[in-house]
């Protein structure tokens, strides 16, 4: 199996995560048993990611919202989202892992379906955990075992085989959270103030944003700020701005935007400060990233 991978360098002086992982298809599959013997920083990835719950004791922190694992929970982690569990070393961590491209979801979206869905019923739901009950999990379950079984063999076309089955993955993943929206769990711990201030920085990238902006919006003064989002997140605020703005920028460079208009829609006051803030984040000039997308 394929264990996450750490960078070798720190993304910025001041962030405390990295990105982990890589994904060089639409969708890749881990089933992993074991007891971890590192403490997981907080990261982000590229790519979309599912986790199947099976067994342990873990608590996962997403965005400032923690939730307490049980068993056949599913976990969703969109692109970008800054996440981390913290397992408790005394018993194996059994899960099943997806890495799922966005692009690959948005390639199946219709105006009768779109299999990105789970996701943003997430969203509405302040939530990243999927509590199933009995009967939905055994559909997701099986279908989930067959493409375990069949990523490992050597059969007649069964890279198809294996797109089929993860597609009907997907189809139930999406039937269970639109039919059952009420199952999306709360989490066990959040700090409400810091919840609102990452809503708050996400929706407004943009903007000139700074502590003493925000300490003055949510009324908190700007050291009791820094310390809190600092103990409840695992991150500075300069730090998280920093990420989410350059994750938005290739995220919009993806999308054949112009890099000038991608600089200041960013947030970032002048273009050099933004070349070089994104050189750094993602070893890549922003042209580079807009070149390989059109290969």
């Amino acid at each position: 199996m394929d264990k996450q991978t750490k960078r070798n360098s720190p993304l910025s002086g001041e962030t405390d995560y990295e990105k982990r992982g890589y994904l060089n298809s639409d969708f890749k599959l881990f089933h992993l048993t074991d007891i971890p013997d590192e403490e997981f920083e907080f990261h982000y990835h590229d790519f979309d990611k599912i986790i199947i719950f099976l067994s342990g004791h873990v608590d996962y922190t997403i965005e400032g919202r923690t939730y307490r694992l049980m068993p056949y929970d599913i976990v969703l982690v969109n692109h970008g989202e800054i996440h981390r569990p913290a397992i408790d070393q005394s018993v194996p961590y059994d899960r099943i892992i997806v890495y799922l491209s966005p692009d690959f979801l948005n390639s199946y979206q219709t105006q009768d379906y779109d299999l990105s869905e789970c996701f943003r019923c997430a969203a509405k739901a302040h939530s990243n955990v999927l509590r199933m009950g009995a009967a939905e999990a055994d559909s997701l379950f099986l279908t989930i075992r067959l493409l375990e079984k069949a990523s490992t063999e050597e059969a007649y076309a069964n890279d198809l085989y294996c797109q089929v089955l993860f597609l009907e993955f997907l189809i139930h993943l999406n039937r269970t959270a639109l039919s059952h929206r009420q199952n999306y769990f709360a989490a066990s711990h959040f700090n409400p103030k810091i919840v609102e201030i990452t809503d708050f920085i996400n929706q407004h990238l943009s903007w000139d944003l700074n502590v003493d902006l925000i300490s003055r919006t949510f009324f908190l003064s700007k050291y009791h700020l820094m310390r809190l989002f600092k103990q409840e997140t695992g991150y500075t605020i300069g730090g998280y701005i920093n990420c989410k703005r350059l994750l938005m920028a290739k995220q919009l460079l993806l999308e054949e935007e112009s890099i000038t208009h991608i600089c200041y829609l960013c947030g970032f006051k002048n273009y050099s400060t933004f070349f070089r803030a994104y050189r750094k984040f993602f070893h890549e000039a922003p042209h580079e990233t807009k070149h390989s997308n059109t290969l």
